[in-house]
């Protein structure tokens, strides 16, 4: 039995001729502490699985457990309390509240918490020193760059100590620099002991998790990385990380 535990997960919109199948059965397990990456086209369905995995989007049929807790068996509110003790979320386009400065955005996720203001302060602090924030926990997302606005996303979702992390191309809107940081990031928080679920189109970022998840037409495949040797002219060659044909998308 895996930590995490999706069984025959399906989501359905729409109803009549309008119904589309946009997770058609996924089934996989993923232990914990590892760190698993999710590649595919985009409309795959990726994205679903991810919000159902979040316990955000309920499965029109099928099973997802985290730790033996069957998740969408919870009340609405234990649903909360779950996400809370388990998950932390990191968006794409961040989804930074532009009025708040950056210690009020990453105490966000512990608003409903039942702690001090102080302990939840002090969280905060602990969670931006760990990315590197220390001392701009008083600017505005405006007043900092693009990849300290990732920072600041990857403390708010890291803030509430959890032991899943859920991230939804994480480097997409990033530069070469800044993903590296990025993912070094998540290689210190998965030695940690997070488990990481990682959507990405990016195939350098795929290659550095564990293994890969391979996502397409609402359909999944586990797939190992492969190696092979590139033979390049002038006798030159490379050992270079593969995926089986079709498994990474276009760039």
């Amino acid at each position: 039995m895996g930590y995490i535990e999706v069984e025959n997960l399906m989501k359905e919109y729409g109803k009549g001729e309008a119904a589309f199948m946009a997770v058609k059965g996924m089934s996989f397990q993923v232990q914990q502490g590892e760190f698993v990456a999710v590649v595919g086209e985009s409309g795959s369905g990726k994205s679903t699985l991810l919000s159902m995995m979040g316990a955000l989007n309920t499965p029109t049929k099928g099973r997802y457990g985290v730790d033996d807790i069957d998740v969408y068996s919870l009340s609405l509110d234990q649903r909360a309390k779950f996400r809370m003790e388990f998950l932390g979320f990191i968006f794409q386009s961040f989804h930074l509240i532009p009025y708040l400065n950056v210690m009020e955005n990453v105490m966000l996720p512990l608003a409903i918490a039942k702690i001090k203001s102080q302990e939840k302060t002090d969280m905060a602090r602990e969670a931006l020193k760990h990315v590197g924030l220390s001392g701009k926990e008083h600017r505005l997302p405006s007043e900092i760059s693009g990849g300290e606005q990732e920072r600041v996303a990857i403390a708010r979702a890291v803030v509430n100590n959890p032991t899943i992390l859920l991230a939804d191309e994480p480097t997409g809107n990033l530069d070469t620099k800044t993903s590296r940081e990025v993912m070094d990031l998540f290689h210190t928080l998965n030695g940690e002991g997070i488990t990481i679920l990682m959507v990405t189109h990016n195939a350098g970022c795929a290659k550095e998790a564990h293994r890969t998840l391979c996502v397409s037409d609402g359909l999944i495949s586990e797939q190992e990385r492969l190696r092979k040797v590139v033979e390049y002219p002038f006798g030159l060659t490379a050992d270079v990380a593969q995926y089986p044909a079709g498994m990474v998308a276009a760039q």
